[in-house]
């Protein structure tokens, strides 16, 4: 369930001119090759890509195994097949999308930005032509394609190797869930930047990120679906935008909601997160105090 993380990335060859190289002159030329080195940067960790990979094939198989002794115990007992709105075979698909979803939208553990706080490099990074946050989503992009390759399409094969997964086969319901993936990547993104970017206000951001990285395992869905949750606390989660990460997309990849009413909710919280994100940001700038050396 928890991912094996990545060796701390070395700075980009010649990033600090990323705007002039290859005649990249535009915003968007300028992010996309951001988004490609990215790419190619995490796409250099293979061993840290299949320890991650049996971590989540491990976690994989034994949550798959609770929840598969919970239907045949409930079945025994006369319960019925379904829980929750969730049958056995569309339950195992929901654990083994979480399991391959958690480096694509690096659900925890995410402090690059912190770092650079910390470090003092922000001031440099501030000072560069180019749009702030928008440069770093471009790198959390170009990070979260090459894991759809390395780990995402990896963790989904092992489940329907090790657990036999009937996974939907209608070409359109895996576009929708790709954009659904999108949507989710962008609200998560947002989420982990204001976490980040608290480094502005705070001597160790850890503390607030582990509670804030807690709050996004219980109430994404990504642990149990929020339809196993109380009423009560099921209507907390659904107010929140932690469930357009993980309990959105699956649930539109299980049919399990219309997909454009699904999408507008993952939208709207991708907007309202992103906007906040920035005004956190430039909030932040108005206040800078470098930390560390």
């Amino acid at each position: 369930m928890a991912p094996t993380e990545s060796p701390p990335l070395p700075p980009i060859a010649g990033e600090e001119g990323l705007g002039g190289v290859g005649g990249l002159t535009t915003p968007v030329r300028l992010y996309l090759a951001v988004a490609q080195r990215s790419f190619r940067r995490h796409l250099a960790y293979r061993a840290a890509t299949l320890a991650g990979l049996f971590t989540n094939a491990v976690f994989g198989v034994l949550i798959a195994s609770v929840f598969t002794a919970l239907y045949r115990s409930r079945a025994t007992e006369g319960g019925g097949e379904r829980i929750a709105g969730f049958d056995v075979a569309e339950m195992l698909v929901f654990v083994w999308v979480g399991q391959s979803l958690i480096m694509v939208l690096h659900l925890w553990g995410w402090w690059d930005v912190a770092q650079a706080v910390r470090s003092g490099d922000i001031v440099s990074d501030l000072m560069k032509p180019f749009d702030f946050y928008a440069y770093w989503l471009s790198r959390d992009l170009g990070r979260a394609a090459c894991h759809v390759l390395v780990r995402f399409v990896p963790t989904m094969a092992l489940g329907m190797l090790l657990t036999d997964l009937a996974l939907p086969r209608s070409p359109l319901r895996w576009v929708a869930f790709a954009v659904s993936v999108l949507l989710g990547l962008l609200v998560a993104f947002a989420f982990r930047f204001m976490v980040n970017v608290s480094a502005f206000w705070l001597l160790d951001v850890r503390g607030v990120g582990y509670l804030a990285y807690s709050a996004v395992n219980f109430l994404s869905g990504f642990l149990i679906p929020l339809t196993f949750f109380p009423p009560w606390l099921r209507g907390i989660a659904e107010a929140l935008p932690f469930r357009a990460m993980v309990m959105l997309p699956a649930e539109i990849l299980l049919a399990k909601r219309p997909v454009a009413a699904a999408l507008g909710v993952q939208l709207l919280w991708a907007v309202a997160l992103t906007l906040l994100a920035r005004a956190v940001l430039n909030r932040a700038i108005r206040k800078l105090t470098v930390q560390g050396g």
